[in-house]
């Protein structure tokens, strides 16, 4: 039963680490005569690295699988890694120019052995850190977006809705990146106030010596414009629709239209209409029948444009085109400006909207669907304020653009019928598994296949399924047996890339939702409350963490701060703290041990808890009492609940109070006594183990292994079943008690008397029913307040030099020399202030007809007794401050 002094956290977590895996603990296998609990974890990108966000997600479903695993459920949690498309590939790429190549040196195989190269040399990276912080994930069922399982899913999913008609390909305005020569889906697209400028420039009218004063963001795509506009409530330009206008620099003629999208207050109430390269002009140009002229190539240069722009970057075409508008007096006022820009969700390069042929999945009966489903309590939001964005966003919902022009990620399996000189012919393109052998409508057996690649998010939408087998097993059990999961855990930043898509396409492939349950947790920040970033040097390394720490430290201080959908702060101050925790549970564990040691053997202690003083009573009652809590928040993903709950539980009310007090008979030398004492010492001490298992396994682990030894480890333990003693007085008689120890403590400190002086004390009885209480509990209070003797009384003069506390229904009298008046008579101030305080607070309660009338019974006397209370040491208060 031997523990080390100091708990060494690095040797423990390394031991338990090696032993969950070793022995698979935490592997799953069909098992019919138990009730499934699934979770697969959202597989992190090939390119990431553990991070706090990470680190947050996962120790939320490890501590959820948990507590699952310990209910008795047949628990799996699937874990795995994203290809990470535009990002990985990014990653090659910058690896590949310090070598001095590009991409194209090598072309399209090579490259993309060179990508396979890299995930296999570090694409597991981030699943070995998160077995560094204890994931019980069942290793023997790692998955990869881009394995040949996932592939046949991905491959089966697109043919479908090909087939079905909900694939299309179309040439339309869609978000463009120029570094990552990409098209991007309205979701992968981060938007950023930027400083920039509003500059005015005049338009002239063809029939008429005047002009419209046009306000814009954009100078430099002017030579775009197909158009301007106004809204037709606005009765300083009504008289001007259909007016014919003179491009400024082309004098190209456009004309003025009318649409309720422009906004009267923007500017001067006219805009100018630039289809190829704005969404909202884009609205406007379908509506009026417009040209669309692109002067904004993939590679973001101008052309189309005068030879003077031609080449030039946005950014060069912008002062060039500024400074000749300014020369040809076009130009009337420029304003500081901010405005909303988008920018790559990988690269972070502004995105530049453009006219392209892309691939394009209609998603609006999907999105019916995916609603229907969370409002119909298919799936739950926890918290439930998700719910709303989520269901808005759905419900404007545009075509997911699915074609991604990049090199890396599932290939379209969509295959062109080719002549012989390689020319696509006017043949249908087929959608297929593998090369078709012979064209069905020419008869030809020449193919090529589409080069585009698959949005990233189209297998990761798949991911609940494809990781069952779905796409590659028709009669795949896994599927029928785990599937739909149990509960979804990720951040709110998710929720449209990811979340939404894998509802859509789990109901559209298998008629059913992915998880029954979303758990979303927020984001986690530095101390100041900003978003974490390499920029700002403010990043905390989950890994620093774990070596300065330990994986449970860090763990513990995630769950107790994340508050379900909130965004969390993290001190260093924060993991400090958990440490801290985690050494007073080693050490209050070791002292039991050593204590256990004088009966022999640890299955010496009684089965069966015997409570036979008060604070037996109430250790149990509280320990009751968090065991429900606890039970109810793991069981509604309140996590950080079960976190604060048993942290106050083990540190004041198990370690400050109830150890303290089992001393006496810990030292007693009746081996029977000393035994009780003990026994309920272990059963809390196990229970709270087994309540802190899900959070902190690898203290919990160990601990509980050198009580248990030879049995279950805690993760096959049964988690303890909620129930409730007799001892329910004990509580309130408890507090009676813990009232006065603190007030005596309390006054000790503040009159700078040595909490180890063994001092006197008159208690005069205000409250004939707590006298019984205290008396029986009398041998508590000389222990841990210090007090030598007590002497109770009815109507006791206060005497000539004490001090006086009111407290537990006492007028409580500590016997000193050379006391000092005015320090007590301060003291007394103080605390006649909090006293009154609380007589204004309960009076207002008890003035509250509402409160009277609708709160319990129960609660209306709680609210008397403690105004009664008040009432009484305010006047005993004045009393003595008249005394003084």
């Amino acid at each position: 039963m031997d523990m080390d002094k100091v708990y060494n956290f690095k040797e423990v977590e390394k031991r338990w680490g090696k032993y969950w895996i070793e022995n698979k603990t935490f592997s799953a296998k069909i098992d019919k005569n138990k009730k499934p609990f699934t979770i697969v974890i959202p597989p992190a990108n090939v390119t990431g690295s553990l991070h706090m966000g990470h680190a947050l997600n996962a120790t939320l479903q490890d501590a959820i699988i948990r507590f699952k695993k310990m209910q008795g459920y047949n628990t799996l949690w699937v874990p795995g890694t994203d290809h990470g498309g535009i990002a990985t590939q990014n990653v090659v790429e910058k690896l590949l120019k310090k070598e001095g190549i590009i991409k194209y040196d090598l072309g399209r195989e090579k490259f993309l052995e060179k990508v396979w190269k890299w995930r296999s040399d570090t694409g597991d990276t981030i699943l070995n850190q998160l077995k560094m912080i204890g994931c019980g994930l069942d290793w023997d069922r790692v998955s990869f977006t881009m394995d040949k399982s996932r592939s046949k899913s991905v491959k089966k999913a697109f043919i479908q809705l090909f087939k079905r008609g909900l694939i299309y390909k179309g040439k339309r305005l869609v978000n463009w990146c120029p570094r990552c020569s990409t098209a991007l889906s309205d979701i992968e697209v981060e938007y950023e106030d930027e400083k920039s400028s509003l500059w005015y420039i005049k338009y002239p009218l063809r029939d008429f010596d005047s002009y419209v004063i046009v306000a814009t963001t954009r100078p430099e795509t002017i030579f775009g414009d197909t158009a301007v506009a106004i809204n037709p409530d606005d009765e300083r330009y009504m008289h001007l629709v259909e007016k014919i206008l003179k491009l400024p620099l082309v004098n190209r003629e456009i004309k003025i239209v009318s649409d309720y999208i422009v906004d009267k207050s923007f500017g001067t109430g006219v805009v100018k209409v630039t289809p190829a390269h704005d969404i909202i002009d884009n609205e406007i140009a379908k509506k009026n029948n417009l040209e669309t002229i692109e002067i904004i190539d993939i590679n973001g240069k101008m052309i189309n444009t005068p030879e003077k722009y031609q080449g030039l970057n946005v950014e060069e075409a912008r002062k060039e085109v500024v400074k000749d508008l300014k020369k040809a007096d076009f130009l009337t006022k420029i304003e500081d400006y901010t405005h909303s820009v988008g920018r790559c969700y990988r690269c972070l390069a502004k995105i530049e909207p453009l006219v392209s042929e892309q691939w394009f999945l209609n998603v609006e009966e999907m999105s019916k669907k995916a609603v229907a489903a969370v409002n119909d309590a298919k799936t739950i939001f926890y918290p439930e304020s998700w719910k709303r964005p989520y269901i808005l966003w759905l419900e404007n919902l545009r075509d997911w653009c699915i074609s991604r022009q990049i090199w890396w990620g599932h290939k379209i399996p969509i295959y062109y019928c080719v002549d012989d000189k390689n020319n696509k012919t006017s043949c249908k393109p087929i959608a297929s598994f593998d090369k078709p052998k012979e064209c069905q409508h020419c008869k030809g057996e020449n193919f090529v296949q589409e080069e585009d690649v698959l949005d990233t998010w189209f297998s990761s939408a798949l991911w609940p399924i494809s990781v069952f087998g779905w796409g590659e097993n028709e009669n795949s059990q896994d599927l029928k047996y785990f599937y739909p999961t149990s509960v979804l855990v990720t951040g709110h930043e998710i929720i449209y890339l990811w979340v939404a898509r894998m509802v859509q396409f789990s109901l559209e492939f298998t008629k059913d939702v992915p998880y029954r349950d979303i758990f979303i947790h927020g984001i986690v920040r530095d101390k100041h409350g900003k978003k974490m970033s390499k920029s700002l040097d403010n990043v905390v390394d989950p890994r620093d963490i774990i070596e300065k720490y330990g994986a449970d430290a860090l763990r513990f201080a995630l769950t107790k701060s994340a508050t379900p959908g909130k965004d969390i702060q993290i001190f260093e101050e924060s993991f400090l703290a958990a440490r801290n925790f985690a050494n007073k549970i080693w050490n209050a564990s070791r002292f039991i041990l050593m204590n256990l040691e004088s009966l022999g053997n640890i299955d010496k202690v009684d089965k069966k808890i015997n409570p036979t003083e008060l604070a037996d009573e109430w250790i149990v009652v509280e320990f009751e009492s968090i065991l429900a809590k606890v039970k109810t928040a793991y069981d509604s993903y309140n996590i950080d609940i079960v976190a604060r709950e048993i942290y106050d539980f083990f540190w004041t009310k198990y370690c400050d109070w109830y150890i303290e007090l089992s001393k006496i008979r810990m030292m007693c030398s009746d081996i029977n006594i000393k035994r009780q004492v003990l026994s309920i010492l272990v059963y809390i001490l196990k229970g709270v183990l087994q309540l802190l298992s899900p959070i902190m396994p690898f203290i919990t682990s160990e601990i509980w292994q050198i009580l248990n030894k030879d049995k279950k480890i805690i993760a096959e333990s049964v988690f303890p079943k909620v129930k409730f003693s007799q001892f329910f007085e004990s509580l309130e008689k408890m507090r009676t008690v813990q009232d006065i120890i603190v007030k005596i403590r309390t006054l000790k400190s503040e009159m700078n008397i040595s909490s180890a002086v063994q001092i006197e004390a008159l208690f005069n009885v205000l409250d004939d029913n707590k006298e019984k209480i205290v008396k029986e509990n009398e041998h508590y209070i000389k222990q841990l307040a210090k007090i030598v003797s007590i002497q109770f009384g009815k109507n006791i003069k206060r005497p000539k030099n004490s001090a006086l506390t009111i407290a537990g229904g006492f007028e409580i009298f500590l016997l000193l020399e050379g006391i000092d008046i005015e320090k007590e008579k301060s003291r007394l101030l103080k605390e006649l202030a909090i006293a009154e305080q609380e007589v204004e607070r309960t009076v207002a309660k008890l003035n509250n007809e509402n409160f009277v009338k609708r709160a319990a019974k129960v609660e209306v006397k709680k609210i008397q007794i403690r105004f009664s209370d008040a009432t009484v040491k305010v006047k005993k208060i004045y009393e003595s401050l008249k005394f003084l």
